[in-house]
């Protein structure tokens, strides 16, 4: 291995050990054999970070072959170097002498890398100035990365607020956005018509639509690598649909006798409640599957992303059969697809309803899953990933749209940080991504509600943790749920207790699967979290207090030729090498730091 590679590896140990981002601490663990058949390593190089520099990309993501274009912000020191790795296998390396470059992205399909601008000192220690990650990937539904927009009115056409929105969520490699809200009615999405389109128009809540505002999205969005996807209902009508078509036969009711319309019930103040047809219905299939035509006409939208309202207990249709709704998604799906076969589908599931049905048809490209208060426990979230990979045939990758600080969102505030990030290290450690960014950060089930903002801390903390998820994406996704395995973790170190999956208050959580041969297991910490509901509904999940140089030992029979750690927690998630002992079936090494979140891998 080069020193050059070893160097931005090992430095965990020395940054958090003492309290700072620049002063090295000595690496430990040991560095000599450690007796039987297995050693350990002999030299690891010394690693810390001064992160003085921004990196940006010109895309969100790239298809092999595609030309990467990088811009750094901030002062590039003499002899700096740019490095692009695939785990800790450095695959190109340059001289940083500019603070705009080019890279060709390798050959290699659906693969992260984590490019870092470093410098070595005199002393032989690797300062990490900054990092990104770069996803290489044909199709982005095999790593997606979900974000959403939810305002189209005339103060989007502020000059240059789309785009930065936009770079905002390309910096975080944001692959696909959903438009929600966008809509002119749920069943004629489109304003005006197909021949006469709408140029100004109201949704649902009787908010102004700009129709070139959708049009500058959709556009910023694909020259950034983004596809969009526009939101609707699987079954949706307002109360004039009558006028626009929709027939009496093709409602769903509480009870038989076609009495009493199932409806979502809304504000007075909107257009409309929504009523609610049956989604199997083959000539309401005909009948939106014509407006979405309008909508594919009009909008260079690549898919459909379809809502439902989740379990709705027994309804019955007009001829008073009981309706069967997860079978009605299915045919539904199978619809929107034959109608249109290049086009993109994903559907909701409300607490899981109907996600084996929709995950059935083959024809969505990744699980959907709206996570509420019966599912809001840690574990419930791994419940949730493992029953889609079955679903799925360990082919479908998971996001959550999962909201935050719920109670607090009527009122303008500052999202917690603590609960924001623990949540992600949980989603994102497990396999999957979390719907929550886009023209503001998701905190309610109506997307346009933007009374909670970012605060600097985590606006910054966000873009390291969407780095980790894309640079280290072959490691975290694209895996099955049956690569989970066992491992036996103890501490030495004093009040420092380590428990594997499920999460405990007050001890050190590991979930741990195998992964192209290696062993990751991912360390999370629980020791100060005040509750164990990923939800973090009032803003209370505390801080936890960083644990520095913690020496562990691993029950592990197989031959270690090498580990390492990495955590966007620290050095913007460059990768560091660890110094170790093996023998008698134990591996002993030091863990340099744990905030949130460390993987640590065994090779």
């Amino acid at each position: 291995m080069k020193k050059n590679m070893l160097s931005i590896l090992c430095l965990a140990a020395c940054l958090w050990a003492c309290g700072g981002d620049n002063e090295p601490a000595a690496p430990g663990g040991g560095n000599k054999p450690g007796g039987g058949e297995s050693g350990g390593v002999t030299e690891v190089v010394t690693v810390t970070s001064d992160l003085t520099v921004d990196l940006r990309t010109d895309k969100a993501c790239y298809k092999p072959g595609e030309t990467v274009t990088f811009t750094a912000e901030g002062t590039l020191p003499v002899g700096a170097k740019v490095r692009y790795r695939h785990g800790t296998e450095v695959v190109d390396e340059a001289d940083a002498a500019s603070s705009t470059w080019t890279w060709t992205a390798p050959a290699d399909d659906f693969t992260g890398y984590l490019v870092d601008v470093y410098r070595t000192r005199e002393d032989g220690v690797e300062v990490v100035l900054g990092t990104i990650a770069v996803d290489v990937s044909s199709d982005w539904t095999r790593f997606p990365r979900y974000g959403f927009v939810a305002t189209f009115d005339g103060s989007k056409n502020q000059p240059g607020l789309i785009e930065e929105e936009m770079q905002f969520l390309s910096r975080c490699h944001i692959n696909g956005v959903q438009f929600q809200d966008w809509h002119n009615k749920h069943h004629w999405p489109l304003g005006g018509t197909r021949d006469n389109p709408a140029e100004n128009y109201r949704d649902i809540a009787n908010r102004e639509v700009v129709a070139e505002v959708i049009r500058r999205y959709i556009d910023t969005q694909h020259a950034l690598g983004m596809k969009a996807m526009f939101y609707n209902l699987c079954f949706g009508a307002l109360d004039d649909a009558t006028e626009d078509g929709v027939k009496d036969e093709w409602y769903i009711f509480k009870a038989q006798g076609r009495t009493d319309r199932d409806l979502h019930d809304l504000p007075d103040s909107w257009k409309s409640d929504i009523y609610l047809l049956d989604p199997a219905n083959t000539e309401w299939q005909a009948y939106i599957g014509q407006r979405n035509d309008d909508v594919y006409a009009t909008f260079d939208f690549d898919g459909y992303q379809i809502d439902q309202l989740g379990d709705r207990g027994d309804r019955y249709d007009y001829n008073s059969n009981r309706v069967n709704l997860p079978f009605g998604y299915a045919s539904f799906i199978h619809a929107m697809k034959e109608r249109h076969p290049d086009k993109r589908l994903v559907m909701n599931a409300v607490s899981g309803y109907g996600a084996s049905q929709i995950a059935g048809t083959g024809q969505v490209d990744f699980l959907y899953n709206e996570m509420w208060g019966g599912e809001d426990g840690f574990d419930d979230l791994r419940t949730a990933v493992m029953a889609n990979d079955q679903y799925g045939n360990h082919t479908l990758g998971t996001v959550f749209a999962a909201y935050m600080n719920y109670n607090v969102a009527d009122n303008k505030g500052t999202f917690n940080t603590p609960g924001v990030l623990l949540t992600d290290a949980v989603m994102f450690a497990l396999g999957a991504s979390h719907l929550e960014l886009g023209d503001h950060m998701l905190c309610k089930e109506y997307f346009p509600n933007s009374n909670l903002v970012m605060g600097d801390d985590l606006r910054t903390a966000i873009v390291r943790y969407y780095d980790f998820l894309t640079g280290y994406q072959n490691l975290l996704r694209g895996v099955d749920t049956s690569a989970e395995t066992d491992v036996a973790l103890t501490a030495a170190s004093d009040g420092v207790s380590v428990n594997a999956w499920p999460p405990r208050q007050g001890s050190v959580t590991t979930y741990a699967r195998r992964v192209d041969g290696k062993t990751v297991i991912h360390l999370l910490n629980f020791r100060d979290a005040d509750q164990l509901s990923w939800r973090d509904v009032d803003g209370t999940m505390p801080e936890p207090r960083q644990l520095n140089r913690i020496a562990l030992t691993l029950d592990y029979p197989d031959k270690v030729n090498k580990i390492w750690v990495a955590t966007p927690d620290r050095h913007a998630g460059a990768p560091e090498e660890l110094a170790f002992t093996q023998a008698d079936g134990k591996v002993m090494f030091t863990l340099p730091a744990l905030k949130y979140w460390t993987m640590l891998v065994l090779e």
